[in-house]
């Protein structure tokens, strides 16, 4: 058997980042090889992967960065809040999205495609993180947005991001309505910034329940089409960023808001991910 010695040790823990007797096991059942180490443990890594994978991931981070026109938001979850503070996990979030900016990755199959420094896939070394750490974790989801401006917000906790991209900034100070806006978005959740943002589905959905408990209250068939109308203003009022009250000022919308800043000032989309929704 091999003699292995600290240096070994930590020159496997400096390429793979496992701990020191993670290492050194490694070592010892590689009788010394540093690459048949590096084999072992991405091994042990896709064995926790598989025992875990139907473990829920319902804690971890929304990580985020941004240029002065692109932000991503990328959502990678874990099984505990521990994890979630642990620094190898903040480091993998973080140099995950600041991969995802500089790609410019459309999507999340896009992105866990990514090649890192070392040639390895963003997945694969999800899945060193696994074996290093014993939770599962995921990346649970992804955005990319891009305008004029963008701006984001990661609500205290980090388990809510929001990234938001503007157009007609002119001379808005973009950094305070940015964050206003974003802050707007992390506490009432618009499911778009106007009506033709949301998803015609939702909107026949909610006319159908409408409609629904109309009939259930009793009331006439020739009214039932003009009560769910009605419910559907009040929902769009309420789910559509520019409509929504202003959460700082209730005596103005969103758009108004907006429109104070600067004239031509305009959302030209939006995203909010959630750890745990």
């Amino acid at each position: 058997m091999a003699t292995i010695t600290a240096k070994q040790v930590n020159e496997l823990r400096k390429i793979t980042g496992a701990g020191m007797m993670d290492c050194k096991k490694a070592l010892v059942e590689a009788n010394g090889d540093i690459e048949e180490a590096i084999k072992i443990l991405r091994k042990k890594g896709q064995k926790v992967s598989e025992k875990r994978a139907d473990r829920e991931a319902n804690e971890g981070s929304v990580f985020t960065t941004q240029t002065d026109t692109s932000a991503v938001l990328v959502a990678v979850g874990c099984e505990t809040d521990f994890v979630a503070r642990n620094d190898d996990f903040k480091n993998l979030g973080a140099s995950i999205a600041n991969l995802a900016l500089s790609s410019g990755a459309a999507d999340l199959a896009a992105l866990t495609a990514l090649k890192m420094e070392d040639g390895r896939s963003v997945s694969e070394h999800v899945t060193d993180a696994i074996g290093k750490i014993g939770e599962k974790i995921e990346i649970g989801s992804y955005a990319l947005v891009t305008g004029d401006a963008v701006v984001t917000y990661v609500h205290p906790g980090a388990r809510v991001g929001v990234a938001v991209a503007f157009t007609g900034v002119g001379d808005a100070d973009i950094a305070v309505v940015g964050k206003d806006v974003a802050m707007q978005i992390a506490a009432m959740k618009p499911l778009g910034v106007d009506e033709g943002d949301v998803d015609p589905a939702v909107i026949s959905r909610e006319r159908e329940i409408a409609r629904d408990r109309a009939i259930q209250d009793g009331k006439p068939e020739n009214i039932l089409d003009r009560i769910a109308d009605g419910t559907i203003k009040k929902f769009l009022k309420l789910n559509t960023l520019v409509n929504q009250e202003f959460v700082k000022d209730t005596s103005k919308t969103v758009g108004q808001y907006l429109k104070e800043a600067n004239p031509d000032l305009k959302v030209k989309t939006f995203s909010r991910l959630q750890i745990g929704q």
